[in-house]
C-alpha cells in the first residue's frame, strides 16, 4: 500500500508526510517503522520490507524519501513499485519536484496520492532563498551561511531542504573542481560531513538542527 506526497512545495509535502507517519505510529504502536532515502537505499533490504513483517505487528511502515533524486535509486524503486503497491505493510512516498511520467507512475499504483505546488511568486521567493544560501556557500562565508541558516530554520524551513540545497552546492563546486574559495579537497571533506550528520541524526546521536548548525560553524 502506497501514500505519495510530491510536488515543488516540498515543505508542505514533508509535513504532510510526516503527519501520517505520526498518525500511523500512534495508531500501530507495534508497528516496526523504517526510513530509507537515496542515501541508505539498498534494493534487497526494501525487497525485504515488501514482503515483511514484524513478529508481533502486522505490518510495517515504511518511508520511501526522496529515492527518485538519484538515477540509480529510482530505477530500482520503480521496479519495485507494483510490488509495493501489493505489499500488505504502508509505504509513505515523498518527492520533490519529478517528471510527470514518473510520477503519474507512482500515482496509478498509490491508495492516496497528493500533489503540493507553490505557485509562481513563492517559487520565485523560494528560488531566491536557493540562491543566498548557496552562494553564501560558494563564497565560503561562514558568518552569513549560518546566518541564513538560522533564518531560515526560525522560519521553518524543513531541514531535510536546507541539508539538501548545501549538498547539491557543495557537490556541484567539487565536480567542477573547486573554485577560488573551496580548494576541491576540502570540499571532498564538507561532502563527507554533511553525508555523516545526516546518518548520525538518523541514528539518533544528535538532533538534526543542532547537528548541522555544529557542522556548518566549524567547517
Amino acid at each position: 500500500m502506497i501514500y505519495f506526497f510530491h510536488g515543488t512545495d516540498t515543505d508542505k509535502a514533508r509535513t504532510k508526510a510526516h503527519e501520517l507517519i505520526d498518525s500511523l505510529r500512534k495508531k500501530k504502536p507495534d508497528a516496526a517503522f523504517f526510513n530509507i532515502n537515496a542515501e541508505n537505499f539498498n534494493p534487497a533490504q526494501l525487497q525485504e520490507y515488501i514482503g515483511g513483517q514484524g513478529l508481533f505487528s502486522s505490518k510495517y511502515i515504511v518511508f520511501l524519501d526522496r529515492l527518485c533524486e538519484k538515477k540509480e535509486t529510482k530505477a530500482d524503486f520503480i521496479d519495485l513499485l507494483k510490488e509495493i503497491s501489493e505489499s500488505e505493510n504502508i509505504f509513505i512516498v515523498l518527492e520533490g519536484k519529478i517528471d510527470k511520467t514518473t510520477s503519474t507512475k507512482i500515482e496509478k499504483k498509490s491508495e492516496k496520492a497528493v500533489a503540493f505546488d507553490l505557485k509562481e511568486n513563492e517559487k520565485k521567493e523560494e528560488d531566491s532563498n536557493v540562491f543566498e544560501l548557496a552562494n553564501a556557500l560558494g563564497r565560503k562565508d561562514k558568518k552569513e551561511l549560518w546566518m541564513l541558516y538560522r533564518e531560515y530554520v526560525d522560519k521553518g524551513s524543513a531541514l531535510e531542504e536546507l541539508h539538501g540545497i548545501l549538498f547539491w552546492k557543495a557537490k556541484t563546486m567539487l565536480l567542477a573542481g573547486g573554485n577560488g574559495y573551496w580548494k576541491q579537497e576540502e570540499l571532498l571533506s564538507f561532502v563527507d560531513g554533511l553525508i555523516t550528520v545526516y546518518h548520525e541524526a538518523r541514528r539518533g546521536n544528535h538532533e538534526f538542527e543542532t547537528g548541522l548548525e555544529a557542522f556548518l560553524l566549524n567547517s
